[in-house]
């Protein structure tokens, strides 16, 4: 069993965790997908006003989440352990982690009661204009879900622990179960609760999520402790805790005004806008979030090491192949944006894409803001991104109100105002960064983004043809004919800008492409 556990325990590699991360990410967007198709053909179609009930009412939970609790899971948090393990200090990590623990689960229980207590009024400020039926549906489900904040907190302190060790299995698999859960409960429910019934689901996918992320803690030596010791490390923890929260919250505020804009707009505008959302979000979780996630404990390292030199190698090799894999998935997002929305959402999918179209901007910066938001938490600085965030969701808030009216582009106003601010966030974080350490952007890179945005090009020109092609019938319906346009246009676009990126030197094809002929070509040895 030693041994086992001693296997078991032994890092990966960069490449693995993020291959691990991408692929379960992806798991999760395409359940993600599910839930969404089910709840659009389930609830949306019939009686938006339902869906939106769904949506709005986790919008408050998610606020205080991520406020309160987000900000010490993994950016202001595995830095310092880092640090302990660095010293070879396992039991001041535990200590640590015993503390954040029990700290933050008597700080969200009682966010949990006050979210109970208090939904009424909480969703009478959210969503005044919702139909009265559904607002009290969105109370319900609001109360339904006051526990998630806390499990939610508890499973991230769980799973930080884990990253820091580069155990990632279990940090990737425990969301999984939570759009299982939704799912399912749409089956088991819907003639019954109704669209209340999800939040029943919600809840049971939290408790489920936390058992998971518990279950990721066995052969790590893990010393839980019922105290909370306030030692010099913690204080540090704690130290970086409020800007990072900050800047949870104030994009969590932003989530909230955008609800508020979206019902405003009518019935339906809230579940169109979050369906939009879904699309983007799954790239950005893909190729940002993932990636970053993976990368960040080995740049927390190099910083504890005080290698500056591998922490600005290790930074500029994620950084471009995150911007070379984000490109072409961004022209495919466009181009066929029609055609993934009425597979996806069915009946709703006019809105969504129109949405959907305004937010392809958004992604590259998501996701290129993912890393280089690292770069400022692996040097401890959380303070930077927060100021950072405060003045590009202040922007993201007065574009919201001045674009989303109905005499001006209504529900895609948000859309514009999402993508405007994440360009505006990710520069100025940037030239932030390039002012800090002037020597993070070599010639290299510069030369090699020149290549991969001339590479674009030639993606963009592919997409446009193939759409041309195949275009999009308004009798188009179903896997069958939409699914194989839509892989049609996505597989040739990919595939040219694989091909002539290796025409062009890129290293990021030319390792791709060694991967795939080591295991096309692979001999099988036949014993």
């Amino acid at each position: 069993m030693n041994s086992f556990f001693r296997r078991a325990n032994k890092r990966i590699s960069f490449g693995s965790a993020a291959t691990l991360l991408v692929v379960v990410a992806l798991g999760g967007q395409l359940l993600g997908f599910l839930r969404n198709r089910l709840i659009s053909a389930n609830f949306t179609v019939f009686d938006p006003g339902a869906s939106d009930a769904f949506f709005a009412a986790f919008q408050i939970p998610d606020f205080f989440f991520y406020t309160i609790a987000a900000g010490a899971l993994g950016v202001a948090f595995i830095p310092v352990l880092a640090d302990r393990l660095e010293m070879h200090d396992r039991k001041s990590v535990w200590e640590l982690s015993s503390s954040l623990l029990n700290l933050l689960a008597i700080v969200m229980s009682v966010v949990g009661l006050l979210i109970f207590l208090f939904a009424r009024p909480l969703m009478g400020l959210l969503a005044p204009n919702l139909p009265a039926e559904n607002f009290e549906q969105a109370v319900t489900i609001m109360r339904l879900i006051s526990l998630n904040p806390l499990l939610f907190t508890l499973s991230g302190i769980l799973t930080s622990v884990q990253q820091l060790f580069g155990r990632f299995f279990f940090y990737a698999i425990a969301p999984l179960t939570y759009n299982l859960s939704i799912i399912f409960s749409i089956y088991i429910f819907q003639d019954t609760l109704g669209i209340i019934g999800l939040g029943v689901g919600a809840l049971a996918g939290g408790v489920i999520q936390l058992l998971i992320a518990t279950l990721g803690l066995f052969g790590l030596g893990f010393r839980y402790r019922p105290t909370i010791r306030i030692t010099e490390p913690f204080k540090k923890i704690l130290s970086q805790l409020p800007p990072r929260s900050l800047d949870q919250g104030v994009h969590q505020v932003n989530s909230v005004v955008e609800v508020n804009r979206a019902q405003a707009l009518g019935t339906g505008p809230v579940s169109y806008y979050n369906f939009a959302l879904t699309l983007m979000n799954v790239p950005v979780m893909l190729l940002g979030n993932s990636i970053a996630t993976a990368a960040f404990p080995r740049l927390a390292e190099r910083v504890a090491q005080n290698r500056p030199d591998l922490f600005r190698k290790d930074f500029i090799r994620i950084l471009r192949i995150m911007i070379w894999l984000t490109l072409p998935v961004i022209v495919v997002s466009y181009f066929g944006r029609g055609y993934l929305a009425r597979l996806i959402f069915g009946d709703v999918a006019p809105e969504v894409a129109l949405i959907f179209g305004y937010l392809t901007i958004a992604i590259f910066f998501r996701v290129i803001y993912s890393l280089i938001s690292r770069y400022f938490y692996a040097h401890k600085d959380t303070r930077t991104p927060l100021y950072v965030s405060v003045v590009s969701i202040a922007l993201n808030i007065f574009l919201a109100f001045t674009l989303a009216r109905p005499d001006m582009y209504g529900i895609s106003g948000l859309a514009m105002a999402q993508s405007i601010t994440a360009a505006f966030q990710a520069t100025l974080l940037s030239v932030i960064m390039v002012r800090r350490d002037k020597k993070i952007f070599n010639t290299e890179f510069w030369a090699a983004i020149t290549r991969i945005i001339s590479v674009t090009g030639f993606s963009i020109l592919t997409a446009y043809v193939m759409v041309s092609i195949l275009p999009l019938e308004i009798t188009d319906r179903g896997i069958i004919t939409l699914g194989s346009k839509f892989f049609a246009i996505t597989g040739v676009t990919l595939i040219v800008h694989l091909l002539v990126s290796s025409v062009f030197g890129l290293v990021e094809a030319k390792v791709t492409l060694r991967k795939f002929k080591q295991l096309v070509l692979k001999p099988i040895k036949i014993s």
